[in-house]
């Protein structure tokens, strides 16, 4: 699987990359704090899966990157190829590029 750092995503919203960010945590987790990407709840990234871009590269997110591990095994095996996660989720982020963010 195949895994971006949080500096590489910093990284990628700063020149503007073209990508998808996909945050597949609970609502009321994304009500908390977000990257802004979409928020696709992990039960339903197969139902929802034709919101994922197919065209460009894909960064799921979580809390912590083990469900967003979770969600990128169920949509490879729906032929997607162009998915990393990003690791540590949004703790990392926290942690790393904005201590001031909420977390739960």
């Amino acid at each position: 699987m195949k895994e971006v750092t949080v500096q590489d995503l910093k990284n990628m919203m700063d020149r503007s990359e073209e990508f998808q960010l996909i945050d597949v945590r609970e609502p009321f987790e994304y009500e908390v704090s977000n990257l802004n990407g979409l928020n696709i709840p992990l039960a339903g990234i197969v139902i929802e899966q034709d919101k994922v871009k197919k065209d460009v590269p894909v960064v799921v997110q979580c809390r912590s990157g083990k469900r967003s591990a979770q969600a990128i095994m169920l949509l490879e095996q729906q032929g997607f190829d162009n998915l990393s996660n990003l690791q540590g989720g949004i703790l990392a982020w926290k942690e790393d590029i904005d201590p001031e963010m909420d977390v739960y």
